[in-house]
């Protein structure tokens, strides 16, 4: 996790929400008025985003201090305490919605992954996400895939070359496409070609493509394809994946699968921010 990009991230949030203030804490609340409170589970989950807390809190004045019970990447039950914070009541308030907005749908998404990898049952195939994440939440969506035990595809397009089937048509061709980027890329890049057809795995071994990725492949199509790719080339499964149907993939002989409904179709995880009453 980029701390520094985090926080400028959280920065933003922060003055979209409370803007020239938060009128109803600090109305009702004096600065130093002192208070603590609790985050609960409401759901069963995979805990995500409690480090967003602090540098909230940081933020707002560093008067406030959050405590994890539950750290990032473990389970909790529905009802478990995932962690305390105390300090500043008017900071508690003003920060509640955006620490609960992230920690929430990160907890989703490291659940998800976590769901993904358990319904796959294979740990020959890594589980990766893709580039289909909200913008400006890319950088969380991200860190959640790797607490739910998953692991990252490229950030963007500027961390690693795919070529796609309009990469493909436009340059006329996987080698002439894969021969354009050698040319001009540097070595420590990787270069991934998406394909369709036996053909055109033939044509991306023959470019001596890094990645190769399967695009929208029945479980039986990818295992003719494997057989087809050298094993220094990494093979890649992507389209079309879903929790219902990932187990199908089991024992293909990829290395890989991702999909984007990790970070495009999850639903916030229950949690919610409590006073205190005698919680340590």
């Amino acid at each position: 996790m980029n701390l520094i990009l985090a926080k400028e991230k959280i920065k933003s949030f922060l003055i979209e929400d409370i803007g020239t203030g938060d009128l109803s804490s600090d109305l009702v609340f004096e600065q130093t008025d002192q208070g603590s409170g609790f985050f609960v589970a409401k759901s069963d989950c995979i805990v995500s985003g409690s480090f967003v807390a602090n540098i909230v809190y940081e933020i707002l004045g560093a008067n406030a201090k959050y405590t994890s019970k539950i750290s990032d990447g473990n389970f909790a039950k529905k009802g478990d305490i995932i962690g305390v914070s105390e300090g500043s009541i008017r900071t508690l308030l003003s920060g509640e919605r955006i620490i609960l907005n992230l920690m929430q749908r990160m907890s989703a998404i490291a659940s998800l992954t976590n769901d993904l990898k358990i319904a796959l049952n294979d740990p020959s195939i890594k589980i990766c996400d893709t580039r289909k994440t909200v913008p400006g939440l890319r950088i969380f969506d991200k860190h959640a895939v790797l607490d739910g035990g998953g692991c990252n595809h490229r950030f963007g397009l500027y961390d690693g070359v795919m070529l796609k089937d309009n990469h493909i048509a436009y340059a006329g061709g996987i080698e002439p496409a894969v021969q354009k980027v050698r040319e001009k890329l540097g070595h420590t890049v990787k270069i991934e070609v998406e394909v369709e057809t036996q053909e055109q795995v033939i044509e991306a071994v023959r470019a001596n493509a890094d990645i190769i990725m399967f695009d929208n492949r029945t479980p039986d199509e990818v295992r003719e394809f494997v057989k087809l790719v050298p094993t220094h080339i990494v093979t890649e499964i992507s389209g079309g994946i879903t929790l219902e149907n990932i187990h199908s993939y089991k024992g293909t002989g990829a290395n890989y699968i991702s999909t984007g409904m990790m970070t495009h179709s999850v639903i916030a995880k229950d949690i919610s921010f409590n006073k205190s009453k005698g919680i340590k």
